[in-house]
This record gives C-alpha cells, sequence and structure tokens, in this order.
C-alpha cells in the first residue's frame, strides 16, 4: 500500500499558540460576570478590539471548563458592623437565629428561636423539619400579635433573612433590620449564648423520637429558662422578674408627688 503525501504535509509541524492572553480575558470575564456564556463573553472580547476568533476562543473556553455549568455561592453584601447595644426596655430588639438537630433515627429538623435583648426572654420557638422564608413571616406574625412590633430585629445573613419575604415584611411593620457581619456570630452574641442553653440542656440530653417530643421539652424548658432559671447578666434575676422590677421602677419614676 502506497500513500501519497504532498511534502509540505509531510513536514508540517503545527505552531504552538501562546493563549495566555485569551486565559487571561475569559478569567476575569467569568469573575466579573459569573452568569454569562460563550455568546456574550465573545461578544464582549469583540467589543474590546480583540483580533481572535471564535473558534480559537471556544476552545480555550473549554479548556478552562467554562462550558461545564458549576452552581456558584450566592454573594453577600457587605455589613455595617452594628453595635450590640442593650435595649433600655423590652420589645426594641430582637435577636432570631436557626438551629438545627436530628432525631434518633437520622431525620434532621431546625428550630427557630426568638429573643428579647432586653431581658433575654425566650419569645417563641419554633420546631418542624422545614422552615422556609414565608414559615418565618407567618411565625413572626403570630409573635406580633401577642408581643407587638419590635423597633429592629438582629439576624445573621442566612437565605430566609436575606429572602424578599422577609424583608418586605419588616418594612410593612416598619421594623429596622440589623445584619450581622458575615462569619462574625458573636455580633449576634445574645442569641448564640441562648442556642448554647438550648442545645446542652435540651437537645443534646435527650434522644428524641418525634417533632412532638422535641416540642413539649423545648416548650417545658422554655417556661424553667424564664421563669425560674436565674440569669448573671440580669443580677440573678430570671427574665420575667427582671422585666417585672424594670416595669415597677419605670412607675416609681412616673409618679408624681403632690407636696
Amino acid at each position: 500500500m502506497v500513500l501519497v503525501l504532498s511534502s509540505s504535509v509531510y513536514y508540517y509541524r503545527p505552531k504552538s499558540r501562546d493563549d495566555q492572553a485569551i486565559i487571561q480575558a475569559l478569567d476575569r470575564l467569568a469573575q466579573e460576570h459569573p452568569t454569562y456564556g460563550f455568546g456574550k463573553m465573545f461578544r464582549m472580547l469583540c467589543a474590546e478590539g480583540h483580533p481572535w476568533n471564535h473558534k480559537r476562543v471556544y476552545r480555550v473556553y473549554k479548556q478552562m471548563r467554562l462550558n461545564v455549568r458549576r452552581k456558584r455561592k450566592r454573594r453577600v453584601p457587605q455589613r455595617v458592623k452594628e453595635p450590640l447595644t442593650l435595649p433600655i426596655t423590652r420589645n426594641i430588639t430582637w435577636s432570631i437565629d436557626f438551629m438545627q438537630d436530628s432525631l434518633s433515627y437520622g431525620k434532621t429538623f431546625r428550630v427557630l428561636n426568638v429573643l428579647d435583648d432586653f431581658n433575654r426572654e425566650a419569645l417563641w420557638n419554633v420546631i418542624d423539619v422545614s422552615i422556609g422564608s414565608q414559615r418565618l413571616v407567618r411565625e413572626l406574625d403570630r409573635l406580633v400579635a401577642l408581643r407587638g412590633v419590635p423597633e429592629a430585629i438582629r439576624v445573621d445573613n442566612g437565605p430566609e433573612f436575606t429572602s424578599a419575604n422577609f424583608q418586605i415584611w419588616c418594612q410593612q411593620k416598619g421594623i429596622e433590620i440589623k445584619y450581622i457581619q458575615p462569619g462574625k456570630p458573636v455580633q449576634n452574641s445574645l442569641i448564640e449564648r441562648f442556642n448554647r442553653s438550648y442545645r446542652q440542656e435540651v437537645l443534646n440530653a435527650y434522644l428524641f423520637e418525634s417533632l412532638s417530643q422535641v416540642r413539649v421539652l423545648s416548650e417545658e424548658w422554655m417556661e424553667h429558662y424564664n421563669g425560674k432559671r436565674p440569669h448573671e447578666s440580669l443580677g440573678n434575676l430570671t427574665p420575667k422578674a427582671f422585666l417585672k422590677k424594670h416595669a415597677k421602677k419605670r412607675e416609681e419614676n412616673n409618679l408624681i408627688y403632690i407636696p
């Protein structure tokens, strides 16, 4: 068998190409515009005046695996550090946070805790398999109907708290949202301290077979926490006793004495 080749084909050696400039350009666009596909990126490169043809750019695009769609982390906006100032009375600032645990057979569940920063009183405790932003708003509506509207709510940057449902609800109620900085749970230390006590004394202390068991024991513990458990930060008073003492003191200060 005889193979006929021209000398130019026989002696041809592909030229090595330096694609570093294309790599840098595509990487920059991918960082700045993570949702853009190849077509939009290529048109932007053409608009910037780059002479590369689409075949060459697409080859580099695939080598960089930019054609493989990856789930990207949602960017959390920059937050201003909020000072943890203690309110002068109840219903000024609430702290809200989520916890997670599991039943004895492995099924996970979530816990929503709401705390009044003034007297550290546990206001609300919701336990369910799933608690999304719509459920969060419904539970807060129930709490507001019982306790009134707070001036501000301190939360982290979880998806439920950054959702449109929660933000619109707060705006309609005239509530300021105090977001802590990402990765700084110490800025929400009051609810974090409460969560630690709740985990040690309830979640880690029992093996639960059902959500109803978790709810019953949590309700009993919250009654003990608010009415019988002394707090060093409150002068060894319970949250309810501290609130009564504060209310009595305000009444005394508001009395008008007629000589």
